[in-house]
């Protein structure tokens, strides 16, 4: 037996309303939040969470400071813009490279199945 759509978006909808900050990693995050990009002007973004619709559901783009000379392979989801609690973590598409400080633009999307 699975869940349907409406208990796959209850659950997509229980982290939305739990997590609206996006942060950065040079790393798997692993289930406690490490390897967050720190130094230069990094700081988590918070995110708008749009509708859930068959078990996903999709936020505002964030831009996130990056400092130079960093790597970033994924992002998570955490209850608050420092410290705070971390709720996941996902790998980006692919690896972005920041050889001089900048902006990582990226639209966070959750999916429960």
């Amino acid at each position: 037996m699975s869940f349907n759509s409406n208990g796959l978006n209850a659950a997509v909808n229980g982290i939305a309303s739990a997590g609206t900050y996006i942060s950065a990693h040079t790393a798997d995050p692993s289930t406690g939040g490490g390897s967050e990009v720190a130094g230069g002007s990094y700081a988590r973004q918070q995110t708008t969470w749009g509708t859930a619709s068959a078990g996903s559901r999709a936020g505002s783009q964030v831009s996130i400071p990056i400092p130079a000379a960093t790597s970033v392979t994924h992002w998570g989801i955490w209850s608050a813009s420092t410290a705070g609690t971390f709720l996941g973590g996902f790998a980006l598409a692919a690896t972005e490279t920041f050889g001089a400080a900048g902006t990582l633009n990226h639209t966070p999307t959750i999916t429960a199945s």
